[in-house]
Parts: C-alpha cells; structure tokens; sequence
C-alpha cells in the first residue's frame, strides 16, 4: 500500500483533517506532515489577535497519522485494501507533552513508531516536529479498530 493510498483512506476530511501528506509508511512507522493555515476557523478564537494551534488539534494532527493512517495500512498488509476501505482505527487515549507553540502557517512533521499492533488495538510513539526539527509536541497514543459501514 503506498503512502497516496494510505491518505485517500483517511477518513478524516477538511476543515477537520489535519494531513496533507503522507510522507513514508511501512509496518514499523509513518511519517507524515501538515501545514497549519491561518484561515483555519479555531485561529479566530484561540487567541485573538496573537493566533496559535490549540494543543487538542496538534494532538488530532499526531493521532490522523499516527493512529488513523498507520491503523489503515497495518489492517490492510493483514486482510487487503479493499477491507480496509471499510476499517478504521479510532483514536482511545493517548499521554502528551507540548514543547512550543505552532503558529498560523507552520508546517510540522509527524513521526509515528509502532509500538504493538493486535487484535485489532494499535499503540504508538508519536513526535512533532517544527520545520525547523525542534519539538512541538510528543504522545504515546493508542486506538482501536472498528469497521464502519
């Protein structure tokens, strides 16, 4: 499965999908990034006159190509793309940490390693990384997988 078919799986979709690219993925990791734009309807509000990313989108971010989009790919290499037309993993908790800031404009880098994948439950290791390769955020999260009709 490759990265492109991986993306147009994602069932996440604007103004809430927070991927742009899926950059590599294979049974152990994915990268992907995102360029935060500043028309996106939370700037107006979080916080006026001096924008930024709330902390729960940046999280979003990380989960769509850590949880989501790893979660369709590893289902996919276990049964076939066609089955995980029909699957996805959903989001269950995650512990994070938030380094800086990313303002209106910035495009960020998400790393994701597996840590277990079974019966259908995913766990990883998440980072953000600024343009720049400094920090944003890091998770551990996990999901699990539920058919959708």
């Amino acid at each position: 499965m490759t990265p492109a078919e991986v993306l147009a799986l994602l069932p996440q979709q604007r103004p809430f999908r927070f991927v742009d690219e899926i950059i590599e993925v294979d049974e152990r990791h994915i990268t992907g990034c995102y360029t935060f734009r500043g028309d996106e309807d939370f700037y107006a509000g979080h916080f006026p006159g001096r924008p930024m990313t709330p902390g729960v989108i940046l999280l979003e971010s990380m989960c769509q190509v850590g949880i989501v989009a790893l979660g369709i790919y590893l289902f996919a290499m276990e049964n076939s793309i066609e089955d995980a037309r029909h699957w996805t993993t959903m989001f269950a908790d995650a512990e994070c940490e938030f380094f800086r800031p990313v303002l209106p404009g910035e495009k960020v880098t998400i790393r994701a390693e597996k840590i277990f994948w079974r019966r259908s439950k995913l766990r990883c290791k998440i980072e953000m990384l600024a343009d720049d390769g400094t920090l944003v955020a890091q998770t551990t999260a996990s999901g699990v997988g539920v058919r959708n009709a």
